[in-house]
């Protein structure tokens, strides 16, 4: 594969920090967007910038459309709330939505020109298997539905011009943001595991290795489609 640059949100943690180290051992440039960066090490250009603010996400994404030709973008940022119904918080719903979403639309819109010209381009949206239902998570599973239409609907747009869009859809994964909501031991992570034949979470290199994939060149007639990696997960959410 070229060697190519990539912009990758939510780059310090979790996914994303595996998939910009596997993406900066292959050989790409990665720019990685994360809220803080002062302690962390990172294999390639990292940038400090709230993607919750819109102004300064746009200001962020025009100098560095500026200083780099991207090749393509990985919308890897995930905002959670729990609640379930009855108890939703108008403003943190519609939170949810702004900050799973917008960042997103603002950063592919960001870098389409380059890959417009180019007549080559890759966007892959990471949806969740929320998406199928799973307790306390409307506003959060609404948003990354969202995401999924929206990955069909720029597919459709872009297919013409040589740029693919796609999404992933991660099970329970072992990350700092999926910890933070199902400690170890707790009722949410049997409740989990319950549904995931597997019987046991993913691993953030296993969800890196698919974006990776989808990013590549064999990837190439792949386009408006949703990659669930969830250790079966899909297969059986109709149980539920």
């Amino acid at each position: 594969m070229s060697k190519r640059t990539f912009l990758v949100t939510g780059a310090t943690k979790g996914i994303g920090r595996a998939l910009s180290d596997r993406l900066a051992g292959a050989g790409h440039h990665v720019v990685g967007l994360a809220r803080r960066t002062n302690d962390v090490p990172f294999p390639g250009t990292l940038v400090s910038v709230d993607l919750g603010d819109r102004v300064a996400t746009d200001a962020c994404l025009k100098t560095l459309a500026e200083r780099f030709s991207f090749d393509g973008v990985v919308n890897n940022m995930g905002f959670v709330r729990l609640a379930g119904i009855g108890e939703i918080n108008p403003d943190e719903f519609e939170e949810s939505f702004r900050i799973n979403l917008t960042p997103a639309v603002q950063i592919v819109q960001a870098v389409l020109p380059n890959m417009r010209a180019q007549g080559w381009g890759r966007v892959v949206n990471l949806s969740s298997l929320t998406i199928l239902g799973m307790p306390r998570r409307s506003a959060y599973a609404a948003a990354k539905a969202a995401m999924v239409t929206m990955t069909r609907t720029w597919a459709l747009e872009l297919a013409d011009a040589g740029i693919t869009v796609n999404a992933v859809a991660p099970g329970p994964v072992e990350t700092e943001m999926f910890r933070e909501n199902s400690p170890v031991g707790s009722e949410a992570e049997r409740r989990f595991l319950s549904l995931i034949p597997m019987k046991r979470l993913g691993k953030p290199h296993e969800l890196a290795a698919a974006i990776e994939f989808l990013l590549s060149e064999d990837a190439g007639f792949i386009t408006g489609q949703t990659l669930f990696v969830d250790g079966g997960g899909s297969i059986g959410k109709a149980s539920l």
